[in-house]
């Protein structure tokens, strides 16, 4: 008996930057649709081969409304994601865009509403795999505490990814272009 291996075709990714008021920000889509966001120096920043070839072309409505965003005249995003990881990850995306714009939860009150109190640890992982900081707002989530805590992009961005949302000190609200 022999194996006859499954054929699959690659995934196609594309890959663009754009400015914003935090860095440059590397947008990944796969099959044209978004799959990641990038700071330049973000921890788990996967090699810059694996981004698939520079091409803005799927990205015009995502720059768009990061424009908004970082302008002060969105609070919430509007795209189709195609967000790779596990059932549990994807549970805990999906939770963090409940997260209105100025609010924060803990780690504690996403493992309750996802009704796995006692997880905030395994929360806190997902969190940290999260693909598209930003858009799926991971920086909303805090410490038991209160205290800022791990963020991919650097804790000084979350403080002022907070500060810009809860009102900021303007520096953070400017026009992305």
């Amino acid at each position: 008996m022999t194996a006859t291996p499954a054929t699959t075709t690659p995934a196609a990714k594309q890959h663009t930057v754009v400015d914003s008021p935090y860095g440059p920000l590397t947008l990944v889509a796969t099959d044209g649709v978004l799959s990641a966001l990038y700071m330049t120096d973000q921890r788990h920043r996967p090699p810059e081969e694996t981004f698939g070839v520079p091409d803005p072309e799927p990205f015009g409505e995502v720059i768009r409304q990061l424009g908004e965003y970082f302008a002060g005249d969105r609070t919430a995003f509007d795209l189709p994601l195609n967000l790779a990881g596990t059932p549990f990850q994807r549970s805990v995306w999906a939770e963090l865009l409940k997260i209105p714009y100025g609010e924060t939860r803990t780690y504690g009150e996403l493992a309750e509403e996802l009704g796995k109190p006692g997880a905030s640890r395994a929360v806190g992982l997902a969190n940290g795999k999260n693909p598209v900081g930003i858009i799926v707002p991971c920086h909303r989530v805090i410490g038991a505490s209160g205290s800022l805590t791990g963020y991919g992009g650097g804790l000084d961005r979350k403080q002022r990814l907070l500060a810009f949302e809860s009102g900021g000190t303007g520096e953070e609200a400017q026009a992305l272009f």
